[in-house]
């Protein structure tokens, strides 16, 4: 059965901290150092945080109960803060790096305090990097045999996703900047520092771009995970109920899934045992997949 144990919440929970408090060093050090890398990182760090806002409003939404206005949940509002945080914060803090980078190209500005600027950037792949371990335990419990990169784009969990590109693209920006200052220090060109602040910017955007394209298919609607899919598949044909199933839709709503079943179901007494039959498969169905929430199961007789 594939890993559905991972638990979003607590991922973005410790990223939401992490990212506070690299924000707090890294403006501070901006100021400080006149780093437009630095600030870059600062910008993106607090951007973090407005993610990781969004995703926690985009789960307490999707746990609202079905309605008449909305008969399947809320479950999909999750997709639409997850798109918003790929378009804006991660579009908006890229741009801004860019901006920022180019900025410093043409009017460039000594480094004050390099070393605070290198110090900051170490405490902040540090603490980053705790944060980036805790997704990972996240995604790993998630995606099980999988490749990452499978997982990636396969995943119907877009507030993990979210948080996973965040925190591998701040993990990146961290040592792009490390690098940039680094080498501004030791060779005293300042184009390096600027060159840095625009790869951080590009990052931000190559990544908002993979995140958007993944949590697009979401919002248009796709099935459950393939492999998800095909274990559903497996666990109809191997019911005895059954004597085949012609065709099998599923839906994903945020957490929850929708399951339409059409299947030729095996001879029984009447009309009564064949619904008795059908409530049996549903039902075990529903123990079997705890994910599953709404199913549709229209059935047809052997011949």
């Amino acid at each position: 059965m594939s890993g559905h144990a991972a638990n979003p919440i607590k991922a973005i929970l410790l990223a939401l901290g992490a990212n506070f408090a690299i924000f707090v060093a890294k403006l501070f050090a901006a100021f400080v150092t006149g780093s437009g890398a630095m600030m870059a990182e600062a910008v993106h760090s607090l951007a973090d945080c407005g993610n990781q806002g969004l995703l926690l409003l985009g789960i307490r939404q999707a746990r609202r109960p079905p309605s008449d206005e909305f008969p399947l949940g809320w479950g999909r509002a999750l997709y639409f803060w997850s798109f918003l945080v790929a378009i804006l914060l991660f579009s908006v803090g890229g741009m801004f790096s860019i901006y920022e980078g180019i900025h410093k190209l043409t009017s460039p500005e000594p480094l004050k305090w390099p070393w605070l600027a290198l110090g900051v950037l170490v405490f902040g792949i540090v603490v980053e990097g705790i944060s980036m371990r805790g997704c990972l335990q996240e995604v790993n419990k998630a995606r099980g045999d999988q490749y990452l990169w499978t997982w990636f784009r396969q995943t119907r969990s877009s507030e993990l996703l979210v948080i996973f590109g965040e925190d591998l693209a701040a993990l990146v920006g961290l040592c792009l900047a490390a690098i940039a200052v680094g080498a501004t220090m030791l060779t005293g060109n300042l184009m390096f520092d600027a060159a840095g602040t625009i790869a951080i910017g590009v990052l931000l955007i190559v990544v908002a771009v993979l995140v958007a394209i993944e949590v697009k298919a979401l919002l248009i609607g796709q099935g459950m995970e393939p492999r998800r899919r095909d274990e559903l598949m497996a666990f109809l044909k191997s019911r005895p109920e059954v004597a085949e199933v012609l065709n099998l839709l599923t839906l994903q709503m945020g957490p929850d899934v929708m399951v339409a079943v059409k299947a030729r179901m095996q001879p029984t007494a009447g009309d009564h045992h064949l619904i008795e039959a059908i409530n049996t498969v549903e039902a075990a169905m529903k123990a079997e997949f705890g994910d599953v929430r709404w199913s549709f199961f229209e059935p047809d007789f052997a011949d």
